[in-house]
């Protein structure tokens, strides 16, 4: 997952109690950076093309349907490797492109690797998404079977209840077994953020979830009501601020759910460059979860081409 020779995996550091019930959030404060972020100017022209590029760099392509058959988890892979037709390839001047990676369910490991064949990562999502609600044993299976097909990264949801009861100690013990479990595939922690009520719960979770050695923390399945928003990602992205700066280690980022148009997606790219730096705008450490941005996104860099807008249904469908 990271380039860098001298990136050091985040492991377990163990739970501190006393840091986690002493956590609080600013709920207006974040209100009102996320209110700043809406209302500025976006990036123009060769700027905004490059940003949309990097944007599809870090893209998880996802399809996560009760009807996904291989010839759709094929269509979505060769979609991720080659995701941008190829006059605005050569109109950008690209010799390569590439999404950060592509993720199924289980069942959609094998055809996925069929077409991949190790040129991009498989991150499976697994302990019973997106409720959670099996036992222990059942999940951390599911975990060992989905890196035996040739999962790389393994997206885990935690136990929401874990968090609404203020169990930390549970939610902790079962980031460590799912940590465990993923041996060296990556894990990204799914927290549900709008299952969990309060933005403090969001930063406790978060705090836990890097303590057990997660390596990602991801905002939500999708499947909730209300999924990544920018005042949920503040919290998130500045625990993974203060994780580093008292740890050493650097933890990815990954909002997902209605992340569906290029504009959104500017959002999140500043926010990670303003609150972390550069280097969170690199694949292995920021990804946005998403099924239909690629499409707002290749329309957007045909405009800075072509000077003019093209239907969606003239772009290729993940």
């Amino acid at each position: 997952m990271s380039p860098n020779l001298d990136f050091k995996r985040n492991t377990a550091i163990g739970l501190d109690l006393g840091w986690i019930n002493h956590l609080k959030v600013n709920r207006n404060a974040a209100d009102r950076r996320a209110a700043s972020l809406a209302n500025r100017r976006t990036v123009k022209k060769e700027y905004q093309a490059a940003w949309l590029i990097r944007a599809i760099e870090c893209i998880d392509l996802t399809t996560l349907s009760g009807d996904d058959t291989p010839g759709r988890v094929e269509r979505l892979c060769r979609k991720a490797m080659r995701p941008l037709r190829a006059d605005l390839m050569q109109a950008l001047g690209l010799d390569s492109l590439t999404t950060g990676a592509v993720c199924v369910y289980h069942e959609m490991i094998r055809p996925a690797a069929e077409v991949l064949r190790g040129r991009l990562p498989i991150a499976a999502v697994s302990t019973a998404f997106p409720a959670g609600l099996s036992s222990l044993e059942t999940k951390i299976r599911e975990i060992e079977l989905s890196v035996a097909a040739g999962a790389s990264e393994i997206d885990i949801v935690i136990t929401r209840q874990h968090v609404l009861t203020g169990n930390w100690q549970a939610l902790y013990d079962e980031m460590v077994a799912y940590r465990q479990a993923c041996g060296d595939a990556h894990v990204k922690a799914i927290l549900a953020t709008g299952d969990l009520v309060t933005l403090e719960n969001v930063a406790k979770a978060s705090w836990v979830c890097m303590m057990a050695g997660a390596d990602f923390i991801k905002t939500s399945t999708g499947k909730e009501g209300v999924n990544a928003t920018i005042p949920v990602s503040l919290v998130m992205v500045r625990a993974i601020r203060e994780y580093y700066e008292r740890t050493g280690y650097k933890v990815g980022y990954k909002p997902a759910g209605g992340v569906s148009s290029a504009k959104a997606a500017l959002q999140y790219l500043t926010v990670m460059k303003e609150e972390l730096g550069n280097e969170w705008l690199q694949p292995h450490l920021f990804r946005i979860g998403a099924s239909s941005l690629l499409t707002d996104i290749e329309r957007q860099l045909e405009h800075y081409v072509t000077g003019s807008y093209s239907a969606v249904h003239r772009h290729a469908q993940p």
